[in-house]
């Protein structure tokens, strides 16, 4: 193949570990701000009770919190990996623990959205 070296392949790998990495960041701050509208912006929109929207609020802003800590262990994890010349599969005890997390976050939301007055 003309052009083409043994690197190459390892400096995508790395390229796209510092993508994925970007990723779990712009996930984090997202978290981040829909904590900050759920937790401050909403409950000034209503007249009920403020504790639901900024228990939901701390919530997702500890979930961005957390995602933007992962990214760090997450990118070592590869690079480590990628050092050694081997692979660091995404952990099924993190993705379940995510996937809880949002959807208790998510439910949580549901039912504010529908009995919050």
């Amino acid at each position: 193949m003309c052009g083409v070296n043994a690197e190459d392949p390892l400096r995508r790998t790395r390229l796209a570990n510092e993508r994925t990495y970007l990723a779990w960041w712009r996930s984090g701050l997202t978290a981040v701000a829909v904590g900050l509208g759920a937790g401050r912006v909403a409950p000034s929109l209503t007249s009920g009770s403020e504790w639901p929207y900024e228990v939901i609020g701390v919530g997702y802003t500890i979930l961005g919190v957390v995602f933007v800590a992962y990214a760090y262990r997450r990118h070592q994890e590869v690079e480590e990996a990628l050092k050694e010349g081997s692979y660091a599969p995404f952990q099924s005890r993190v993705a379940l623990l995510f996937s809880v997390a949002g959807l208790v976050l998510g439910l949580a939301t549901v039912l504010l959205i529908l009995f919050a007055r």
